[in-house]
């Protein structure tokens, strides 16, 4: 049996837009998980146990929505889920090495680039729109990583290891929206968060890092990650992206980083600069501005 297209009535014009925004809501808030479990465990071991909590949850969404198993992967699965657990790694890694605000902004670059790629490789021409969003986003985004007081200088080694994170989201971006051609948005996320697991793993092993935390505790942070922040907002990002422009998508996504910084204001103390609170003003105009123009397609 050979996979088809799927093909289904046309949905409302802002459901995917929607289901972009939410999951860019709800991965916002990752970094923070990130931050509250690295006394127990390294990051790429976080991201390990992210997505190993995540898999059977979401196995037993395929079972509980589609009624059946989950549907035979195809390759732009491997490719995704592959890109997918590098950008996290080699993000985590560039952290380490310059500073936060130069690998945040890199790394966003990404979420924006995907348009282009798709306009060259799927033939998805953005409308006139888009560009001036791209623009406002990335000012926006450039003014809440780069505007922060004291953030620290850059280092070359670690702004590359962003630059190629950035690179990869791209190509997760890409091939998650090849690979929803021919499966449903829970399937997807299933089989992506399996190619993850592996990777991560083959990452904490060549970083070297622990498998277990000291105390039982130290599942906390990585459970709360994949349970409910990976399930949520991946499974919202690539179920709506099925549906949305892959360049619309990119810069919806660009909610992540104000969340994040809203949230840390809140839990760490870390209030925003009025460059950055411009920056962030800036962001969600944008995200305004691309989603407000796109055509409708119909549901995958």
């Amino acid at each position: 049996m050979t996979d088809t297209p799927i093909s289904a009535p046309a949905a409302r014009h802002w459901v995917g837009p929607l289901m972009m925004l939410c999951g860019g809501i709800a991965i916002g808030f990752a970094p923070i998980g990130l931050r509250l479990g690295l006394d127990d465990l390294g990051p790429q071991a976080i991201a390990f146990w992210r997505y190993v909590f995540a898999a059977p949850v979401l196995f037993l969404l395929v079972l509980g929505i589609q009624k059946r198993l989950p549907s035979k992967p195809n390759m732009f699965i491997v490719i995704g889920g592959t890109c997918f657990a590098l950008d996290i790694g080699l993000w985590h890694w560039g952290l380490t090495l310059t500073s936060v605000s130069n690998a945040t902004f890199i790394v966003n670059l990404g979420n924006v680039g995907v348009g282009f790629a798709a306009w060259f490789f799927l033939k998805e021409r953005p409308t006139p729109v888009w560009f001036i969003a791209v623009i406002l986003a990335m000012a926006g985004a450039a003014a809440l990583s780069l505007g922060a007081a004291g953030g620290g200088s850059g280092n070359i080694r670690g702004d590359l290891l962003s630059l190629a994170a950035a690179v990869l989201v791209s190509g997760y971006l890409l091939a998650s929206k090849l690979a929803r051609r021919t499966m449903s948005g829970i399937d997807a996320v299933f089989w992506l968060t399996c190619v993850e697991i592996i990777v991560a793993g083959m990452m904490v092993m060549t970083f070297r890092e622990d498998f277990l935390p000291a105390h039982i505790s130290g599942f906390l942070a990585p459970f709360i990650l994949g349970v409910g922040i990976h399930v949520i907002g991946q499974g919202l990002i690539i179920t709506g992206l099925g549906i949305t422009p892959t360049s619309v998508a990119g810069v919806l996504i660009l909610i992540q980083p104000v969340v994040a910084a809203a949230v840390s204001w809140q839990l760490f103390n870390e209030p925003l600069t009025s460059i950055q609170a411009a920056g962030s003003a800036l962001i969600l105009f944008a995200v305004w501005l691309a989603q407000s123009g796109h055509k409708p397609q119909p549901v995958d």
